[in-house]
């Protein structure tokens, strides 16, 4: 029997597939203190205004917010304190060659606990300009209004009948 347990999602970044094309996705850990650990499990993070970088030939994530666990003692950490990424070094400089391209960059995209570790979903991503978002926010209304077509089709009634 497996002992593999699913993803549990913890927090995602729906802001980042809207404003970046994902280009590749890698999973990364995270160095965490005791407390962040306990603030993660109860769903008390956010990635908004989250962005990765280099530091010392080393990924580090900056903006995570995780709140203050409220059953804390002495031990504490600060809610946007920059936390260190674990990767492995091959991975580490596919990543650092691809963001030193201009208009490349690094976002988080989703953090949650596989196996019992936080982890944090990380894209290489080039920002969208106006119009795809548009472009992007068009075909989807299109794609909503052909299922809701074929729904109705599907179900034996017409176009204009509800």
């Amino acid at each position: 029997m497996s002992r593999q347990t699913p993803r549990k999602l913890i927090t995602s970044n729906k802001r980042a597939r809207h404003e970046y094309e994902i280009l590749k996705t890698y999973e990364a850990g995270l160095v965490l203190r005791g407390t962040e650990v306990k603030a993660l499990r109860l769903g008390r993070a956010s990635l908004t205004g989250a962005f990765a970088q280099e530091l010392d030939g080393e990924l580090h994530l900056y903006g995570l917010h995780i709140a203050e666990y409220a059953m804390r003692g002495w031990s504490d950490h600060g809610p946007r304190r920059t936390r260190k990424l674990l990767l492995h070094r091959a991975e580490i400089n596919r990543i650092l060659d691809k963001i030193r391209e201009p208009g490349i960059t690094l976002v988080p995209l989703a953090l949650y606990f596989e196996n019992g570790w936080a982890k944090v979903e990380l894209g290489i991503a080039r920002g969208l300009r106006e119009y795809d978002k548009r472009h992007a926010i068009a075909e989807r209304d299109a794609n909503r209004e052909i299922a809701r077509a074929m729904g109705r089709h599907l179900k034996g009634r017409t176009a204009g009948r509800r």
